[in-house]
C-alpha cells in the first residue's frame, strides 16, 4: 500500500513538518551533527555501522584527530589505521574506509552523488544515500534500522525491503534532504525503540498506524563458545601472534597465542567475557612463557600501537598493568 493511499498530501507535510521541528528542538548534540565535510560524514557513517553512538563518539574525534582529511587517511599504513580503529569491530569497514580514501585521494575529488559514491569500497546504498544527502543536499532518503522500524510502525505492518526505500521516498522532504533523514534515525534510535516505543513523546504520533504495535521478529538464538589464550610475558614485553591475512574475521589483526584445549595442570589467571555478532564467549587465560614460541615479543607500553583484536584490547587492559618487567 502507497503511503498516500493512507496519507493525504496535507498529512504528508505534517508529518515532514512536525518531524523537523522536533529534530530542531530535540536532537542530541553528537559531534558529527552539522558535519558538512563529506570525509568526516562517511567515518561517522561506518563507525555507527553495528557500533553503539556512545562507543562511536570518542573514537570518532579520536579517529580525526589522528586522520584529520581524507588525504591523510589514503597515506597512512594499513596496520596504523587497524590499530586506530581496534576496539571497533568488523574491521573489514576499516580497510574499506581506508581504500575509499586512497580513491577518492586518487581522483582527486568526493563523489557527489549516490550513485558515485556507491562506487567507493565498502559503500552501500544506505551509507551512499547518507553522505550524499547530508554533504550536498541531494533528495535522497536512507533507510536503516532505526528507520525501518519507523516506517513499519507507521505502516502498521511489516515491509519489504523495497517498500522501506519507496516509502521512505515520499515521506522525504526535498528541501531539507540530510536533516530530513537524520531526523528519522534520530526518531528510531530515541523515541521509536525497539520494545516499548515512547510514543508518548512522539511527534509524529497522529500519523502511526500501529502505535507501537508490531509483531516482533524472530530473534537468532545466541550461541555459546569458549576460548583459551596464552599471556606470555617477559622483560617487559608480552608475546602477539598475527591472524592470517584470509581469516574470515579480524584478518592480519593481532592477538594473543591461541590454544585449541585446557593446559595440562595450569589453572587460568584470567576469566573474561566476549561477544561478537550471534556468539557469546567464555575466554580463559593461562600465563605461560614456554607453551608458544611463534609470534612477536611487543613492548607493554607499545601494543597500543598494534592493531589489536578488541579481545586482546579487554585482555591486556584486565592483566597486562598488573605484569612487572
Amino acid at each position: 500500500m502507497p503511503v498516500h493511499a493512507r496519507f493525504s498530501t496535507q498529512q504528508v507535510r505534517a508529518f515532514r513538518k512536525r518531524l523537523l521541528r522536533w529534530f530542531d528542538r530535540e536532537q542530541r548534540k553528537l559531534p558529527w551533527r552539522s558535519e558538512k565535510d563529506p570525509y568526516r560524514i562517511l567515518v561517522s557513517e561506518i563507525m555507527l555501522q553495528q557500533t553503539r553512538v556512545a562507543v562511536v563518539e570518542e573514537r570518532y574525534k579520536r579517529f580525526l584527530r589522528q586522520f584529520p582529511t581524507v588525504q591523510e587517511l589514503a597515506r597512512a599504513r594499513e596496520q596504523t589505521v587497524l590499530a586506530a580503529w581496534s576496539g571497533l569491530g568488523y574491521y573489514r569497514r576499516a580497510r574499506a574506509l581506508h581504500a575509499a580514501a586512497k580513491q577518492v585521494a586518487s581522483e582527486g575529488k568526493f563523489p557527489k552523488q549516490t550513485s558515485t559514491l556507491m562506487d567507493l569500497p565498502g559503500v552501500g546504498r544506505y551509507t551512499a544515500a547518507a553522505v550524499a544527502s547530508i554533504a550536498f543536499g541531494e533528495p535522497v532518503p536512507v533507510v536503516d534500522g532505526n528507520v525501518k522500524r519507523v516506517l513499519e510502525r507507521i505502516s502498521g505492518r511489516r515491509l519489504s525491503e523495497q517498500e522501506n526505500w519507496r516509502i521512505a521516498g515520499e515521506l522525504l522532504e526535498p528541501g531539507r534532504p540530510g536533516d530530513f533523514n537524520q531526523a528519522m534515525m534520530e526518531l528510531g534510535a530515541v523515541v521509536c525503540v525497539p520494545g516499548e516505543p515512547r510514543c508518548h513523546r512522539c511527534p509524529v504520533l497522529m500519523l502511526c498506524a500501529a502505535r507501537g504495535v508490531v509483531a516482533a521478529r524472530t530473534t537468532v538464538r545466541r550461541r555459546k563458545a569458549l576460548l583459551r589464550y596464552i599471556f606470555a610475558a617477559k622483560d617487559g614485553r608480552v608475546l602477539l601472534q598475527q591472524r592470517p591475512r584470509d581469516a574470515s574475521l579480524m584478518a592480519g589483526m593481532w592477538e594473543l597465542p591461541e590454544v585449541a584445549g585446557p593446559l595440562s595442570g595450569m589453572q587460568p589467571i584470567a576469566e573474561l567475557r566476549h561477544s561478537i555478532t550471534t556468539t557469546d564467549y567464555k575466554v580463559l587465560v593461562y600465563a605461560a612463557s614456554d607453551v608458544c614460541r611463534e609470534g612477536k615479543w611487543v613492548a607493554l607500553n607499545k601494543v597500543d600501537r598494534m592493531a589489536l583484536t578488541g579481545l586482546a584490547k579487554k585482555i591486556l587492559r584486565q592483566i597486562g598493568s598488573s605484569v612487572s618487567s
